[in-house]
């Protein structure tokens, strides 16, 4: 399967998770939220928006009898700096957009759209309404493109 309809594919996924969140809120856990954090071999409580990524991808890609080709880890540096070959500069639907905060720390999801004005309306999980890096939710948001490192096209 062509690589932009593999993340087309995991964007539908991500959208049907949108409103899932945490139980307890604060908590890094819940029912789906332990889902997401299995599919990358942990057990509740770590930050999971880059293992709800990988979930959603895990997905089609069963269904699809693929590998999958995002490295199997809740760190979102981890999987920038261990995929260069899936980096894009220029977004599409799909795609998953990295932020980098320093020390290590970053934050993921799926771009959902390119806004006329250059931001990027995403589905994302570990977030709020607020935009956190380490929110409570599966939310829409929308982030400025100056805020990206980069893009990861599965």
């Amino acid at each position: 399967m062509e690589s932009r309809m593999l993340g087309q594919d995991a964007l539908k996924i991500a959208a049907t998770q949108l409103g899932v969140t945490e139980q307890p809120r604060g908590s890094n856990d819940g029912p789906q939220v332990r889902d997401y954090l299995a599919s990358v071999k942990l057990g509740p409580g770590y930050a999971w928006c880059m293992a709800f990524v990988y979930w959603c991808t895990a997905k089609v890609c069963a269904d699809l009898h693929q590998a999958n080709p995002l490295l199997q880890t809740a760190g979102v540096m981890r999987q920038w700096n261990e995929r260069p070959a899936l980096r894009v500069s220029t977004p599409l639907p799909g795609d998953v957009f990295i932020m980098d905060f320093g020390k290590g720390q970053g934050h993921t999801g799926f771009v959902e759209k390119v806004l006329p004005d250059g931001r990027i309306q995403t589905v994302e999980g570990n977030t709020n309404g607020d935009g956190s890096r380490e929110g409570y939710a599966v939310c829409r948001r929308i982030r400025a493109a100056s805020s990206i490192k980069g893009y990861l096209r599965v």
